[in-house]
């Protein structure tokens, strides 16, 4: 989204609010915008729980249909990402299975109850204690 958008949007947030609210409801959505912030990026819109596919294009087509808004500058929307990490440490470098390795890790992971549903970040990074050591230390960034 242009700055110029963006400053288009916040000089009458409120209004904005009020009218996403309303064409959300109309398009029979149980989703509420709470509020916009501005953000290097563009805008922020809160709302009450995650969005689905379908909401946040409900949402990209609301912006697109304001007033002296470019259409063409509003880019797909996103769920914001976690900036999150776990730290896992004290594992063997070699087990049962063989060395650990980050697609292994990753499997691991997904085949946990807390973690199904979950999307890294990033792979995670397997970091040897030390050369001579047989212990290490993982991190996942979620």
């Amino acid at each position: 989204m242009t700055k110029l958008n963006a400053e288009l949007i916040m000089k009458s947030v409120h209004k904005q609010i009020t009218n996403i609210n309303e064409y959300l409801k109309n398009s029979n959505l149980d989703i509420i915008a709470d509020f916009i912030c501005l953000s290097n990026n563009g805008v922020i819109i809160t709302t009450n729980r995650p969005a689905n596919a379908t909401e946040l294009s409900r949402i990209k087509n609301f912006l697109k249909k304001i007033d002296n808004i470019d259409p063409i500058s509003i880019e797909a929307p996103h769920l914001s990402k976690s900036k999150s990490y776990m730290k896992i440490v004290r594992l063997s470098y070699n087990s049962e299975l063989g060395m650990i390795t980050p697609d292994f890790i990753e499997g691991v992971l997904k085949e946990t109850y807390l973690f199904k549903d979950t999307t890294l970040a990033s792979k995670p990074r397997v970091i040897k204690v030390s050369p001579k050591s047989n212990k290490i230390v993982v991190w996942v960034n979620i």
